[in-house]
């Protein structure tokens, strides 16, 4: 059998990939990179250079990298059971092996000999970047343990990696284990045409007719926010809150409690096995934040100066929802009301501009304003293996140079995880035979499909989201690093990470921005003024709630992680009350079970990190403003802002990076300013 993660390729042979395949590659690949390690830390007398240590290191990773991320990326979209049992299979395989090179001793003495030597002198900052995060990762991965601690070092890490796999498999299969068939339309007053459309696809593709409710995302944000079925509104908020837990219509199917509990001792352990007091501690130490007490007074900060706006703004949507006959206002209530009040307030409807923000144009624009400012030009391929037919490949060049490429798959789907994110698939590298390898992208999110024979049409919200996720593209692909440890997103911290991303949300706020990525789907007209104008003063809108939201998030996930007691711990949702005690304006349901789906801290890599967002705000709104100050599409600051953030990866510290760009530390001004929250 010839096994195509084993076969040299450019770019990933995606419809020549089977789960038979994975597991004997990666097998194949993971032995390969051990042996490369035993020899080049075999030597006597070790004399370490980049050429002779690092370099083939790289070279066999980044073979196995290409073999993984492609799986990883089809599980992620298009997921089945084989493939997921294959995926899960290489799960231990795949930490073991992380934890052999961690616990490499005669590896680590290897880059702190390189270290010492004079060579290290000589080598570019960025180089030397490599060596020096890669002996404190070493430190960070238990190399000096030894004995038992050594081994329940590893043995925590694979239950870790499973635990992961199993929490985002079970947020998915309830996700799509909740179905509401309506034979008709008469539960759907309010509901848009084109979710209605999708809601009719969705019934169709299981052979029934009528409308099929979902937890895709944008048909429960869709149904909260603009169905007038109260009744209705509940069901799906009761759903959707209740995934994966022991609560709700499917409740203890798929229920992830004794993961989160399994997750946090385990990490708690492993965090003490390496001499932190808790895993909040391990997770700073590769993070801006220098202490656990600067980020609590951080959130707690920016709580202080939200709260009166929120408590505002909590008022007014219940006296609304009060004037309209609902009196108390609940959970399923406060999304559909506050559209109703944003309506009134700004005579904007988000649904009606739908047919403004076609996906075509959209991308357009994108690629229009993005271009101009940090001088590139997009370019579709075609011809190019893809997983599905909705995907698409692109071409980044500036010139005739080719800086790097990405994938695109933006429409909902079964078999599809939930969110919106990017991933890399293959990293800027400068291999050991002096080829230059290219930086290429996943971006996923799932957005409304088309209807009919229209493009799909996007909400504005759904806009933003695709220039959030191109901002990590960016990031990945206009990188000009070639060591593969601080290339693109690599050696990045996590707390500085979403800086390009919701930095390049803020054009779709702008006339400049938004003349670009709107064009009606019928006449190409852009979006009326007024209408830009209204886009524009409600970006504030119940920004007080929404920055108390994200800071309830990142508080339950950094005090979860540095308080837990192992004699003695506290149930996560008794810690959730207590966060929400202290910052919520709003009362949550007691059925509630936000936590069993929180994927971010409990599968992905926000883990005491989740305060990430919030921090990289207000990073983004500061760069943001020395664009308000000297040009919105000035090329001469996106330059700059490319130079010192962009294109420099994880090769310096991201302060430094910072201040490069700005000229000073970062303010919070900025971010309270353009959220309405300035005093």
């Amino acid at each position: 059998m010839t096994n195509p993660l084993l076969q040299d390729h450019a770019l990933p042979a995606f419809s020549a990939i089977e789960p038979e395949h994975i597991q004997p590659a990666i097998e194949a690949l993971i032995a390969n990179a051990k042996q490369t390690i035993d020899r080049v830390t075999a030597v006597d007398a070790l004399t370490p250079t980049w050429a002779g240590l690092i370099a083939p290191i790289d070279a066999a990773s980044e073979r196995l990298s290409q073999a993984f991320s492609p799986v990883g990326h089809i599980k992620a979209v298009i997921d089945t059971p084989a493939l997921r049992d294959a995926y899960n299979q290489c799960l231990p395989l795949l930490s073991e092996f992380a934890t052999w090179v961690g616990q490499h001793t005669a590896l680590y003495n290897a880059y702190k000999a390189l270290r010492a030597s004079p060579e290290y002198s000589a080598l570019d900052d960025a180089r030397r970047k490599v060596i020096d995060d890669g002996v404190r990762d070493f430190e960070l991965a238990g190399v000096g343990l030894s004995g038992d601690a050594k081994k329940r070092y590893g043995d925590i890490k694979a239950r870790l990696s499973d635990l992961s796999s199993a929490f985002s498999d079970a947020v998915l299969d309830a996700s799509q284990a909740w179905t509401l068939h309506l034979a008709d339309d008469s539960r759907l007053d309010g509901v848009p045409d084109s979710i209605r459309g999708m809601m009719a696809q969705l019934a169709a593709a299981r052979e029934l007719d009528g409308f099929l409710v979902t937890l895709d995302a944008p048909v429960v944000m869709t149904v909260l926010s603009f169905a007038r079925d109260r009744a209705l509104r509940e069901t799906v908020y009761t759903a959707w809150t209740t995934r994966a837990s022991d609560q709700g219509p499917n409740a203890g199917q798929y229920d992830n409690s004794e993961r989160i509990n399994e997750i946090l001792a385990l990490r708690h352990e492993l965090s003490q096995l390496l001499g932190f007091a808790n895993y909040a501690e391990r997770s700073l130490a590769t993070k801006m934040a220098s202490n656990s007490d600067q980020v609590i007074d951080f959130l707690s900060d920016l709580a202080d100066k939200a709260r009166p706006f929120a408590e505002a703004e909590v008022a007014s949507v219940r006296a609304f929802a009060k004037d309209a006959g609902v009196d108390p206002m609940e959970p399923w209530d406060t999304g559909f009301y506050s559209e109703r009040l944003k309506e009134r307030d700004f005579d904007l409807d988000q649904e009606a501009l739908r047919p403004w923000f076609p996906l075509p144009q959209v991308l357009n624009g994108l690629f229009s304003i993005t271009g101009e400012l940090f001088d590139f030009r997009v370019e579709q391929e075609k011809d190019v293996d893809l997983w599905h037919d909705e995907a698409s490949f692109w071409r980044i060049l500036r010139g005739e140079e080719t800086l790097g490429f990405f994938y695109l798959d933006v429409y909902a789907r079964e078999g599809k995880r939930g969110g919106a994110w990017m991933d890399v698939c293959r990293s800027r590298w400068r291999e050991p035979d002096s080829i230059l390898q290219l930086p290429v992208a996943y971006l996923t999110c799932n957005f409304t499909r088309p209807v009919g024979d229209q493009p799909a049409l996007l909400t504005h919200d759904e806009a933003v989201t695709l220039f959030h996720e191109f901002g990590h593209g960016l990031h990945h692909m206009l990188t000009q690093q070639e060591a593969l440890g601080v290339s693109g997103i690599a050696g990045v911290p996590w707390d500085a990470v979403e800086l390009p991303s919701q930095f390049l949300e803020n054009w779709c706020y702008l006339p400049e921005g938004l003349a670009r990525m709107s064009g009606h789907v019928d006449s190409g007209e852009p979006l009326p003024r007024a209408e830009l104008d209204k886009l524009i003063a409600a970006r504030g809108f119940q920004a007080g709630m929404q920055t108390l939201r994200q800071v309830e998030f990142a508080l339950f996930d950094f005090e979860l992680h540095a308080h837990y007691d192992p004699e003695a711990p506290m149930p996560f949702m008794d810690v959730l009350a207590g966060v929400r005690d202290r910052v919520a304006v709003m009362p949550a349901p007691a059925f509630g079970r936000f936590p069993c789906a929180f994927s971010h801290i409990f599968a992905g890599g926000y883990a005491a990190g989740y305060y990430s967002y919030k921090w990289a705000e207000v990073l983004s709104a500061d760069a943001f403003s020395r664009f308000e100050e000297e040009g919105v599409m000035s090329a001469e600051v996106g330059r700059s802002f490319a130079e010192n953030i962009l294109e420099r990866g994880g090769s310096a510290d991201p302060m430094a990076l910072f201040i490069a760009f700005r000229g000073r530390q970062p303010s919070v001004d900025a971010l309270l300013r353009h959220n309405g929250l300035a005093a």
